[in-house]
């Protein structure tokens, strides 16, 4: 079985949904602590970055979540990660940018709310922010108007973890972001996924970016 380090409702879930995907036991160890307290002891100890997730199987240890989804979806061959040629090479880049554009760019926002406090500074570098998180969903909503999912007509792990960051927000934050009508429709499907409505069930997680 596969350890699962993660929070609920983070990155982590994708991880989770995957797992799930993949008809593969998990057991999810939730790390969330309340703001400005330390990750817990034990878990520092397996990742002292102190960031999720972070999978054990068996006497290997993952700490990257783009890493991690590759890694199961070659392991248990999965279609969502095709073995070669450009069908690959289109899926990693949009995993990738799930990954590695579209999580940070959510990530400042969350650190604008944490760290700046003069509200006149937070309220520009919140403006900032939101304009180009609403400029990537903009550019995710022009390729689903080609195609039922981002890399094509079946879903794929980018389409799972952009899901799972549309959920993301909080108060008037949340109510600034705005998606498409493509991306809302990508969003529904991935929604009714057997393994997405487990991984939310057993996170507790009320998914409202499809509405």
């Amino acid at each position: 079985m596969y350890t699962l380090y993660g929070m609920t409702g983070s990155c982590s879930m994708a991880v989770h949904a995957v797992l799930n995907e993949l008809n593969q036991p998990v057991n999810v160890v939730d790390v969330r602590v309340p703001e400005g307290q330390p990750r817990p002891a034990e878990f520092l100890t397996i990742n002292p970055r102190g960031n999720v997730p972070v999978l054990i199987d068996g006497d290997l240890t993952m700490r990257e979540g783009g890493a991690i989804i590759c890694y199961l979806l070659d392991k248990h061959n999965s279609p969502m990660l095709p073995k070669a040629g450009a069908a690959r090479a289109t899926a990693l880049e949009w995993l990738a940018f799930a990954n590695a554009t579209m999580h940070p760019a959510y990530s400042r926002v969350f650190f604008i709310l944490a760290n700046i406090k003069d509200e006149t500074g937070k309220e520009q570098a919140m403006a900032a922010a939101l304009k180009s998180i609403n400029k990537l969903w903009t550019d995710v909503d022009g390729e689903l108007a080609k195609t039922p999912f981002i890399c094509g007509d079946n879903y794929s792990a980018a389409d799972i973890l952009l899901s799972v960051i549309a959920n993301w927000g909080q108060g008037s934050f949340a109510s600034k972001i705005t998606f498409g009508d493509n991306c809302k429709r990508m969003f529904k499907a991935i929604a009714a996924l057997p393994s997405f409505q487990k991984a939310l069930a057993d996170e507790k997680v009320h998914y409202k970016a499809a509405a």
